[in-house]
């Protein structure tokens, strides 16, 4: 006797319905193998995917996490606002300059926001969130500096808690 499995899914994403369709193979002296079957239908019915495949068992987890990494990446390059159409910051990912520090420096103790600062040197949030530490500044604290660390404190200097 043989048995084949089956397993059926019909899901529902933005205006189009996805029909999944797994049937598991017995596979006699080969790995049992799965067929997917995949069909999807437009609001008004148009078809917008289809197509069988047949894969080893053993490697459908494998070859799940490949199609759907394979299909995000595609979607992202290839719609209006995905990452390569995404306009990055001009400066972003450049050195910074002493006199650029100075100025860092500067905006945020007088009390610009990281949004106004990112925009001014052309670099991301992130970027300026980044920096901040490295020119003393405390990022989770507009307008403060970073605590000296207590290994840098001259000897007998004592902090007060504020």
């Amino acid at each position: 006797m043989t048995i084949v499995e089956e397993h059926r899914t019909k899901i529902r994403a933005g205006e189009n319905t996805y029909s999944i369709e797994v049937t598991a193979l017995p596979g006699g002296d080969q790995p049992d193998r799965l067929v997917v079957s995949v069909n999807g239908e437009g609001p008004q019915g148009a078809a917008v995917a289809e197509g069988h495949l047949e894969v080893a068992s053993t490697a459908a987890t494998a070859l799940g996490s490949v199609l759907a990494e394979t299909l995000r990446h595609h979607v992202a390059i290839s719609m209006p606002g995905g990452r390569s159409t995404r306009a990055r910051p001009a400066h972003q990912g450049r050195p910074w300059t002493t006199e650029q520090d100075a100025e860092l420096e500067s905006r945020w103790i007088r009390g610009d926001s990281i949004d106004e600062i990112a925009v001014h040197f052309e670099r991301s949030p992130g970027g300026i969130r980044a920096r901040l530490p490295r020119v003393g500044c405390d990022p989770e604290r507009p307008g403060e500096y970073l605590p000296e660390p207590p290994s840098q404190r001259a000897e007998g200097m004592v902090m007060e808690d504020a």
